[in-house]
Order: C-alpha cells, then structure tokens, then sequence
C-alpha cells in the first residue's frame, strides 16, 4: 500500500502547488493533532527554518493544531535534528518541522518526529493521511489549543550539542569557518564553537527569507572552500538549510564527504573502545569507505538510499553509527537522529584528542573513484532481464574484487541510475558508459 502523500522524509514540494498550499496545511495540523494526541492539554513542538513560506505554514498548521483541541509551542527558526531534541525534552506528543532542507527557497515541505525525537512510523504516516480524508472538524471553544513561544528554544539546543562531546575538551587550538547556509543554524552552530573556544568565520548567516541554500551549504561548498584557504583555517564546516547535513573542509581545501567523515568518527570510537557493532552506509556509499573500515576490523552494512533506511538498520541491530555521502552522519550514541553540529563536534573532538588536522585523519581511507550516469525511461526496464545481468556480470568481472557495480531506479524521476566504481578512475568511466549504453539498448 502505497502513502498518498507522505515520501521518504516527511513531505514536500513547490510552494503554492500540489500540496504545499496553506489550505493542506491547516488540514495536516488537525490530522497529526488527531492522531497524535488524545486531546485537551497535549502539545506538539513546530520549528522551521529559515524560508519565507515558513511564516505562512506555521500559521496554517498552528491553526490546524488549534482546532483539534492541541496545544502548540513555537521554536521559532530551529535545526530539524534541534527540534527531534525539544519534542523530547518538552514531553511534546509530536514535533514537527517546515523544511525543505537543501532545496532552494521556491520549495518547503513538513517533517515529523515521534515523542521520543524519532522519525514516524510507517501506520502513524498512514493513520494521519486517513485522517486528512475526513471532514476538518473544530473542537468547542473552551477545548480550542493555544500557542505559546518558546524563548530559551535556541540556549537549550546549544546546550544539548555541547553536552555530546566531553566537558574537559575545548577547541581553542581551531581556526573555524561555519557556513550555515543562511538557514536553520544561523544562530546555533557558531555560537556552540564559540562558546567551546574556538576561534570562528561565519559565513551563511544572513537569513532573508529567500536566500537559504543559494550559493553556500553543504551542496554548495565552494565558497567555504576559498573562505578556508584565504583564512588559512583549519577546518571548514557547511551545513545544510536546516542543519541534518553537514559537508567539511580540510586546511588544503579539499572538500570532505559523509562517507570520509563517518570513517573519521567510526577510526575515533575504535581508539577510545566505545564502539559498538557495525556501521551503516547506503548502497551509494563508496566502496573504500567498506574497505578502510574493514581494516578496523569493523563491519559495513548497506542500506537503501536515505537516511530514514540508514536508521532503521542501526535500530533493527542495535547499532549507533551511520550515514550517507551526501552528509547525513547519524550517531545514536549521542542523539536520536542524524544532526550536523552533533557529528561536527565528533570530528573536531577526534582532531583535539588525537592532534591531526582532518587531512590526516581521513588519509587513511582512500576513495574510489565512482561514476554514475542516469539512463532516461521511456518504457519500464527488467532489470533481473538475462541481457542485462550479462552485461553486469562482465562489467563486474572486469574490476574484479576491487569494484562494483550498481543499476538503481530513482525514486523521484523516470530514470535508472548506473553506478560503477574501482580503483582505476579510466577505467571505470569505460564501464559505466558500457553498461549505460546497454541500458539504453534494452529500453529504446
């Protein structure tokens, strides 16, 4: 049974079309409050970042929230992963967050997390779809909710990601540059450094309603980049708009991804004997990050693609420590979801304890050089086809233990992603193209 509405993280879109209208929203805050509360005297937690529709959804989900007899307090601009901490702390029934995360502005979407600061499960996401099928109801006015504002919302998350890295640590040896990509952890991220010594650059701190993600983050790190080497500082950190992803910048201006810095952390707790089980990747994690933890004597478990999949093999197996390339570095030793500041304060902690910069302490994991090219559907593709697995099979014989291949179907466009890396960068451009060209043979 497939979700109407709800994807793999929450939901999402243009503003103004679809679902992404102020009409829905005020429908979907009655819906959670329905299914989430059991009424008078419940709350429910709602940040947002930094986007100028912000303003309007909140609005419209407040009211919604109201209307079903809920309680709400307002975090005001607030990380997503910050508002997983304060659903918790604040013994809210929900939090819910108005995110579109790396997207541009034009775009906005809806987040929830359980009381316990998790993502929601599955008959929860289908149980408030069944409700926004419902009339919209408005309870009598003496069971009417009322909004409050948390004002110290921001002081208590700073003060929570302090707390995930030791107390006898300080980074006073660090010459920061934070890039907050005008979103969400403007006014978190650079205070948490400062107020542990460091000495920080921000940049991405200027939010005004429109220019979240443009030309700086966690997807854009160039400009930190060149922030780092004109500074000559030590590390460079990019967050995205909402704060759940983080990018980093070693002193030689080469860019740092989740993959490296999930080694980072995984090498860290090895030494300090807190490690417990395996590490969870995705299947589009790279191959040396397998490898490189191999050598650790740790096991590397794939996951599908997202960071909800990521989280359901940690919980499934009792494990703490996974991520994605693209940055989402979950430690559940430290927090109940992936959160950006929190992993940054794993890394900086290794680089203190150990006293090498960040280009040293990823230098042991190499990565493979990985192309992918997506291959357009204009009919469906069998990819269990004998043709197809021929081909694969050729193309896995060619780069031997040292390889692999992948075919993947996107989720969100008629397209099927073929993926090959090894050690040999000419070699694997060679094979992706081979096998992107056979691709394209069995769908023309």
């Amino acid at each position: 049974m497939e979700k109407k509405y709800f994807g793999t993280d929450g939901i999402r879109g243009r503003v103004g079309e679809g679902v992404i209208t102020a009409e829905f929203m005020l429908r979907l805050g009655r819906a959670i409050g329905v299914v989430m509360t059991s009424g008078h005297g419940e709350h429910i937690v709602i940040g947002k970042d930094t986007r100028i529709s912000g303003y309007m959804f909140e609005s419209a989900l407040e009211a919604g929230l109201s209307a079903a007899g809920v309680d709400i307090k307002l975090l005001g601009p607030m990380p997503t992963p910050g508002v997983a901490y304060l659903t918790r702390t604040l013994g809210a029934a929900a939090g819910i967050v108005i995110s579109a995360s790396h997207n541009p502005h034009f775009d906005n979407g809806i987040k929830f997390f359980s009381p316990e600061g998790g993502k929601l499960a599955d008959d929860i996401e289908f149980a408030i779809e069944a409700e926004l099928e419902k009339p919209f109801v408005t309870v009598s006015s003496e069971k009417l909710g009322r909004a409050t504002r948390v004002q110290d919302a921001a002081g208590r998350y700073i003060e929570f990601c302090k707390s995930t890295m030791p107390a006898a640590i300080d980074f006073k040896s660090l010459n920061i540059v934070v890039d907050c990509a005008h979103g969400a952890t403007y006014h978190i991220a650079p205070n948490v450094l400062l107020e542990r010594g460091a000495k920080v650059t921000a940049i991405g701190v200027s939010p005004n309603g429109l220019n979240i993600n443009d030309n700086v983050g966690s997807t854009k790190p160039e400009l930190l980049r060149q922030a780092v080497l004109e500074s000559k500082a030590d590390i460079g950190i990019a967050l995205d708009g909402d704060g759940d992803r983080l990018i980093m910048v070693d002193h030689k201006g080469e860019v740092v991804d989740g993959d490296e810095l999930l080694f980072v952390i995984a090498k860290s707790r090895v030494q300090e004997q807190t490690m417990r089980g395996a590490v969870v990747g995705t299947l589009m994690s790279n191959l040396g990050l397998e490898h490189a933890l191999k050598r650790l004597g740790l096991v590397f478990e794939r996951a599908d693609v997202g960071d909800r999949y990521v989280m359901e093999a940690l919980k499934r197996n009792g494990w703490f420590l996974g991520g994605e390339s693209s940055g989402h570095v979950i430690c559940l030793d430290r927090t109940t979801t992936g959160d950006g500041i929190v992993a940054v304060l794993q890394v900086l902690v290794a680089m203190v304890k150990s006293g090498k910069s960040l280009f040293e302490l990823k230098s042991d994991m190499t990565k493979y050089p990985q192309k992918m090219i997506n291959v357009s559907l204009s009919s469906e593709l069998d990819l269990t086809s004998e043709d197809l697995k021929k081909a694969v099979r050729e193309v896995e014989l060619d780069l031997g233990s040292s390889g692999r291949v992948l075919l993947r179907p996107s989720g969100t466009e008629p397209v099927v992603r073929v993926m090959v890396e090894g050690e040999d960068g000419e070699q694997v451009e060679t094979l992706c193209q081979q096998l992107a060209d056979k691709v394209k043979s069995l769908v023309a």
